[in-house]
This record gives C-alpha cells, sequence and structure tokens, in this order.
C-alpha cells in the first residue's frame, strides 16, 4: 500500500513491518502506540525502523494513519493522571 509519511512516498506492506520490528525491543511507550504482533510499540520507533526517516521529521498522526490503514491496532497517548491537590 502506497502512504505518505512526512511529504515522502512509501509503498509499504503489513508483512514487512511485522517482519522488521519481529526481533525490535521495543521502547517505553509515552505517546501514542501500535500493536505489531502481540507487542506494543510506540509508533514513532515504528516510524523510524519502517522508514528509516529521523523521528522528529514526522508526526505521531501520520504513522497512525498508515499503519492503521495497514491494519495495525494503534492506541492513542496514555492518559496522563489527574493532578491532585495539595491540602
Amino acid at each position: 500500500m502506497r502512504v505518505t509519511i512526512a511529504g515522502v512516498f512509501f509503498y509499504l506492506q503489513a508483512i514487512e513491518v511485522e517482519q522488521k520490528m519481529n526481533a525490535v525491543e521495543p521502547e517505553p511507550i509515552h505517546g501514542d502506540s501500535v500493536v505489531v504482533g502481540s507487542v506494543a510499540y510506540p509508533v514513532k520507533q515504528v516510524g523510524r525502523i519502517v522508514t528509516g526517516q529521523d523521528p522528529r521529521d514526522f508526526s505521531a498522526g501520520e504513522m497512525v494513519r498508515a499503519l492503521r490503514r495497514l491494519g495495525f491496532t494503534c492506541k492513542p497517548r496514555p492518559a496522563s493522571p489527574e493532578p491532585t491537590a495539595l491540602l
């Protein structure tokens, strides 16, 4: 499938993403994530590995859209806990 990440066209297939991420240790998730196989990865980490681009060059939203089009489950940034008032 043809996807655009940071203005660059890529032809990606779900199996290709799965193969590239197969032996990769996931980084801590602080933002949006994607489940590849049974492992959750930050979408920026997957984008960096799959496209070879610097993660500063593309947004998490671009990767989420592309990965969803390929059939992957993406999850939004974890909700930050509500600040507690000091009494």
